[in-house]
């Protein structure tokens, strides 16, 4: 029986030249999700990392709280799907991100503008009608998430290793959730939508399966600084 650790990475830079770098609060977030995994896991994990910046600072940063000597797997398998592009195809002003944070900022309810952007993009993308524009189709994507997740369940079988942290985006754990739920791509977007940033998901791989334990932890945060919490 092993324990998977699915961290979504510390909040990025919304609206920035490069969204792929962590804000000064992501920092933040990363390294109190070291402290957590360094008060709940007893022993040096697997950690695996996606190949974006964002994932690794997150990993870097909450290493450096719990765990500093475990080598990071750096596998891009475990990358997000190209949000900037699947936003940009669905309103061509999203292919400039400070245009997006703009009209954001001018609105009374920015989380709620955004959620239904997000909304419509998705749906375009995971419709299949547009594939032909799209980099990486939802069935790509989804397929390579859950390839992933199978070629790591088969390395802690190799291996005997007991727990596994991944840091990766909140599209690739809510595919990771949706494959051991059975959940519909809706249903999984439904599920991105919700995670915070340095949140914690746990799977178990016992027995060659996958179960659910946790979705989304990020008390930890709040009991840190409730001002930590952020979704974007």
């Amino acid at each position: 029986m092993s324990t998977i650790y699915l961290v979504r990475h510390g909040q990025a830079s919304f609206g920035a030249a490069s969204y792929d770098l962590l804000s000064a609060k992501g920092e933040q977030q990363a390294q109190a999700a070291g402290e957590f995994l360094n008060k709940t896991l007893k022993t040096s994990p697997l950690v695996v990392a996606g190949s974006m910046q964002r994932h690794q600072q997150t990993a870097q940063l909450a290493l450096a709280q719990s765990f500093d000597d475990a080598p990071i797997q750096t596998e891009s398998a475990w990358n997000e799907f190209d949000h900037q592009q699947v936003f940009a195809k669905y309103d061509a002003r999203f292919k400039q991100p400070e245009l997006l944070k703009q009209d954001i900022a001018q609105v009374a309810n920015p989380r709620a503008y955004l959620a239904n952007i997000f909304d419509g993009a998705i749906d375009r993308w995971i419709g299949e009608q547009y594939d032909h524009e799209y980099h990486e189709t939802w069935l790509g994507f989804q397929s390579r998430v859950e390839g992933a997740l199978q070629t790591l369940c088969q390395h802690i079988d190799v291996t005997q290793q007991r727990q596994a942290v991944v840091f990766s985006s909140g599209g690739v754990i809510s595919v990771a959730v949706g494959k051991v739920l059975g959940l519909d791509a809706k249903q999984i977007f439904a599920l991105n939508w919700s995670i915070a940033n340095a949140s914690i998901t746990t799977l178990r791989w016992t027995d060659g399966r996958l179960q659910l334990l946790s979705f989304n932890e990020h008390h930890y945060l709040k009991a840190h600084d409730a001002e930590l919490l952020t979704w974007i």
